[in-house]
């Protein structure tokens, strides 16, 4: 039986010992303790928080890489069990989309933003298909600027999950169908 994944968008710059590295790391744990394996862009910050989060709790750890975009980063964190190379941006995002049931973002800054973007319209366009949408929790944070304005609605924002805590987390989590 294969394993789902669930993707974790998260900030590269996030500091150990900060408080969003203990929040990425509880996330990956949680996912981890949920069944999941995580997916994230395999680096530091969020990433490695999330992916020591999940390798601490005994979860798989997928790297989605693009060493030809990152040529300063060595590689992958140290908690990645499997690196997936992706040769774009753009292709690393569609990778680790097409590798999850899922998707969460953590506080980030523009690489986290787009990631939420590509997710947040892939949901959209498999509702206009008359498909279930693909699942998106969100840390609240981003909750404002991810309000209804310009031509988004409640309806589009409601494709996605705003998380609040920990037991928000887990709830979305149960909510994924395996």
């Amino acid at each position: 039986m294969a394993v789902p994944v669930i993707a974790v968008f998260g900030s590269s710059r996030t500091a150990p010992g900060s408080p969003a590295w203990a929040q990425a790391e509880a996330w990956g744990r949680i996912a981890a303790e949920h069944g999941f394996a995580v997916a994230s862009g395999g680096y530091g910050g969020s990433m490695e928080a999330v992916s020591r989060g999940a390798k601490d709790a005994g979860g798989l750890v997928i790297g989605v890489t693009a060493p030809d975009l990152f040529k300063s980063r060595s590689g992958a964190n140290a908690h990645v069990d499997l690196e997936l190379p992706a040769p774009t941006l753009t292709g690393r995002i569609e990778r680790i989309l097409e590798v999850s049931r899922a998707a969460l973002a953590l506080p980030g800054g523009l690489g986290t933003l787009t990631e939420i973007l590509v997710a947040w319209n892939l949901a959209y366009i498999q509702r206009l298909q008359r498909e279930r949408p693909f699942p998106i929790g969100v840390d609240a944070a981003w909750r404002e600027l991810l309000r209804p304005h310009l031509e988004l609605g409640e309806r589009e924002i409601q494709l996605l999950a705003f998380l609040e805590s920990a037991e928000d987390v887990r709830a979305f989590l149960g909510s994924i169908d395996r």
